[in-house]
């Protein structure tokens, strides 16, 4: 399970903790509301959404989709179908609680790994 969450400061918003294409396709299931979608419907959505871009392969789609689910960011159930059974992904949270989240999870990490200089940090900025 991979559940690490690397955080770039170089980055803005999403950017910080997923690739341009990641964003998107978390974008696009945010505005199913809990609908959900297959990987082909993220695939096919995501590429359309970076026409001119650049394309995203099947595999990285999947592989982005599963990783999220293992860092809790999605969530998805199994249907069967033609062709056999499929995963169907819905996001977690919306986009303020998958902020939310994230900070949470960072925050309580670097706690674990630094609780003086992190509490302290934390103290200074909300005094």
């Amino acid at each position: 399970m991979n559940n690490v969450v690397v955080f770039n400061t170089e980055e803005d918003g999403l950017r910080t903790v997923k690739k341009d294409y990641q964003e998107t396709a978390l974008r696009y299931l945010w505005g199913l509301e809990n609908v959900g979608a297959s990987s082909r419907e993220v695939w096919v959505n995501v590429n359309v959404a970076l026409i001119g871009q650049k394309t995203i392969s099947r595999a990285s789609i999947i592989n982005s989709l599963n990783d999220m689910v293992d860092e809790g960011m999605l969530t998805f159930h199994e249907v069967t179908g033609k062709g056999g059974h499929r995963r169907i992904y819905a996001a977690k949270y919306d986009e303020a609680g998958t902020n939310l989240y994230l900070a949470k999870k960072f925050i309580l990490r670097m706690l674990e790994v630094w609780p003086e200089a992190t509490q302290e940090t934390i103290n200074s900025l909300t005094s």
